[in-house]
């Protein structure tokens, strides 16, 4: 029972460490919950555990991964070669022949096109181990490897076939088909997936579970850095900016109808106590005036930071509502003014694009240089700043060692009304190499902003 804990313990500590917030108390629920199932039947097991410590369907691929490492399907090799019956057919000189010429490679894609055609979930999983096996280690090597698994067996080669046999003559084109592929699909993709559970595992017995979990899980969508989001992950986190921007937009609104009282109105207080005998039981104020302040964006857009001004730009683009005015700024060496390429109804993506190739960010060099890209601003767009508005600037404060010009952004900021700093580099690289960050840090309030949950937390004290 005392191993049963310790895996237990050690699960909820990956999750954490993943970032999926799992508290104590639901730590706890989950113990309870294996008071109620069979702790042999694994699936009940995962179930008792995702209802207890999953709170939103983007967490679920990452606990599902740790959860195969820390309880997983089989021990050892779980499914090994037959020594008897070789995998690969070697030639003449000693090598594999290729997979396409190999009879007992295209044996094993016969018995993978039948499992794909019937859907047997069992034994494509026990396939899938026998195939890892197999295929899945390169020879003189002591690793494992999905992409050889699945190069050798090629399952996506196999559609048009189990499109034929699935169709048995019908009409190709129609909804059957789209059906069927829709479903083969599906079954091909639950293969590899079994391949790399498998290659996992296999992976965590030679190394440690705790090592194969750090280097196989990537954070939840919220905790992702912007600047290692994939092709996938990137359309992921546009669709999750626009619900963060009207959450700010609805907080904005509440606040301001909840404080829309302006100064005490002394005469017509007097006049309304009159009625209660002089007792001033009802006060009356001076109509608030509104202040909708502007926003001016600043923004880095060198490549080491450009999916970062991805992001804070559609942000602050969907919040121009909010904003009396709004104007953005780009800069590399050079500083251009890029607000017209952000119309309304324009897609951000199609935006950054026409940017990088209109805007005049270039001065000399191509490379950051926050001090030149300071003074252009000023020289060209001082005007931008006034009393109203408020200064957002984007960038990882690093000029290689260039100038800073931090007198002409003192100027810049003792005229603005607020001023902020989103730095998407982590803290503990700050004012390293050449990172200005603490000089420009005294002038703004710098913010490390690496993804959505930390972009969040600044507008919560934004707002």
């Amino acid at each position: 029972m005392a191993s049963l804990v310790d895996r237990h313990a050690a699960f909820v500590a990956a999750l954490r460490e993943a970032g999926l917030p799992v508290s104590v108390a639901e730590g706890l629920d989950a113990v309870r919950a294996m008071r109620a199932i069979d702790l042999l039947d694994r699936e009940s097991l995962r179930a008792a555990y995702a209802a207890t410590l999953v709170k939103r369907p983007q967490h679920r691929p990452q606990f599902d991964v740790l959860f195969d490492l820390w309880f997983p399907p089989a021990l050892g090799a779980g499914a090994a070669a037959d020594p008897e019956r070789p995998a690969r057919t070697t030639g003449d000189d000693g090598r594999p022949v290729p997979a396409p010429l190999d009879p007992r490679v295209q044996e094993r894609r016969r018995e993978l096109f039948d499992l794909l055609l019937g859907g047997d979930d069992a034994g494509l999983t026990q396939f899938a181990r026998t195939a890892v096996a197999e295929y899945g280690q390169t020879p003189g090597q002591e690793s494992w490897f999905s992409s050889g698994v699945l190069r050798a067996l090629s399952p996506e080669t196999l559609m048009a076939s189990l499109l034929t046999a699935v169709l048995n003559g019908r009409e190709r084109g129609g909804m059957a088909e789209r059906v069927a592929r829709q479903n083969l699909r599906a079954r091909i993709s639950r293969f590899e997936d079994l391949v790399a559970t498998e290659v996992r595992r296999r992976i965590a017995e030679d190394t440690g579970v705790e090592r194969t979990a750090r280097l196989s899980v990537r954070p939840p969508l919220e905790r992702l850095d912007f600047n290692r989001a994939g092709r996938a992950e990137l359309a992921a986190l546009r669709r999750e900016v626009h619900p963060l921007a009207r959450r700010l937009a609805t907080r904005l609104v509440q606040r301001q109808r909840a404080g829309n009282r302006g100064r005490l109105d002394f005469r017509r207080t007097v006049r309304a106590s009159l009625a209660s005998g002089g007792v001033p039981l009802t006060t009356r104020h001076r109509p608030r005036r509104p202040h909708r302040p502007e926003l001016v964006i600043l923004c880095d857009a060198s490549d080491s930071v450009s999916a970062f001004a991805h992001f804070t730009l559609l942000l602050t683009f969907a919040l121009r509502e909010q904003f009396s005015k709004v104007r953005a700024f780009a800069f590399i060496d050079a500083t251009d003014e890029i607000t017209k390429y952000f119309a309304p109804g324009v897609d951000v993506a199609d935006a950054m694009t026409r940017m990088a190739r209109e805007a005049d960010l270039v001065w000399i060099t191509g490379r950051s240089n926050y001090g030149h890209a300071i003074k252009v601003f000023e020289e060209k767009y001082a005007d931008a700043i006034t009393s109203r508005t408020s200064l957002l600037i984007l960038g990882d404060a690093r000029s290689n060692y260039g100038e800073l010009s931090l007198p002409v952004l003192r100027r810049l900021v003792d005229r603005a009304r607020h001023a902020y700093w989103l730095n998407p580099e982590p803290r503990s690289q700050w004012d390293t190499g050449d990172s200005a960050a603490s000089r420009y840090g005294e002038l703004v309030p710098m913010h490390e902003c690496r993804n959505l949950t930390q972009l969040a937390e600044f507008i919560e004290r934004l707002a």
